[in-house]
């Protein structure tokens, strides 16, 4: 499969009839993302190491607005990190059901870094609309914490430093997910009618518990978002929702545990 390049655009197969763009993110607004605080990690942050983080969150534009999700190690041992999150914006755009999130990613290429896009609200809501961590690195993590399904992918386009496409539809009975344009996995499952969720886009850093810590000698890493897009269906048209999961090349399973523990065969 021919790897994207950073100037191509969005995947445009299989957009729904009907649907209008509603979100086209610039991570350089302060209207539209909160910088370095979210209230999925405890206290709103800055630090979450129950969660196996080494985060350390920080709202300098130097670790996110640029769309380059960034971390460097500091003295304590924890790490400097990145993090978006439409929650407490000004717009506060929530994503809701039927919607269809579009992004292009490059992977990160050092042990131990975590990026991930994900949706959050009141302490649940989430879909992870991918996690990554380079000690597997054929293999992206998509999973519905809402209604507890996910699916280990693996895929020769998945590599460290690659850039990838992505789509995500979060559908009331099945949410979909789309690598480089292909369906890869339908959970069957779905986010209901009522569902809304912020989003959040960030790097965390593992503290080895599942997947391996940063070696000794790495001292920074990023990843980069070049483009993110939310599809919202029209008066005259409606989001596909997945419902004909029995279509989808990948079979739901449930999720082994709540909150953002990384997995990993």
């Amino acid at each position: 499969m021919d790897e994207a390049t950073p100037g191509s655009p969005l995947p445009a197969p299989r957009r729904p009839a009907g649907s209008d763009v509603v979100f086209t993110a610039d991570f350089t607004s302060a209207a539209q993302w909160v910088a370095g605080r979210s209230w999925a990690y405890p206290g709103g942050g800055p630090v979450n190491p129950d969660d196996n983080k080494l985060d350390y969150l920080v709202p300098d534009p130097e670790y996110s607005r640029s769309g380059v999700f960034r971390a460097t190690r500091r003295p304590d041992g924890r790490w400097n990190t990145g993090l978006l999150t439409t929650e407490g914006s000004r717009e506060g755009f929530t994503v809701r059901p039927g919607d269809v999130l579009e992004a292009r990613v490059r992977l990160p290429r050092e042990i131990g870094a975590w990026p991930a896009v994900w949706t959050w609200r009141d302490g649940d809501q989430e879909i992870d609309v991918f996690e990554y961590h380079p000690d597997n690195p054929d293999l992206l993590e998509f999973t519905n914490h809402v209604r507890g399904a996910n699916r280990y992918h693996r895929d020769d386009a998945v590599r460290p430093g690659a850039w990838v496409d992505l789509r995500t539809e979060f559908g009331t009975h099945s949410v979909v997910w789309w690598l480089n344009g292909k369906r890869v996995f339908a959970d069957g499952r779905g986010v209901g009618h009522a569902w809304r969720a912020y989003l959040i886009v960030n790097l965390s850093v593992c503290a080895g518990r599942y997947h391996p810590a940063p070696a000794p000698g790495t001292t920074e890493m990023s990843y980069e978002v070049s483009g993110l897009v939310v599809r919202r269906p029209s008066a005259g048209g409606a989001a596909r929702s997945g419902a004909a999961a029995a279509e989808d090349p990948g079979t739901a399973s449930a999720a082994g545990e709540g909150g953002r523990r990384p997995a990993g065969p």
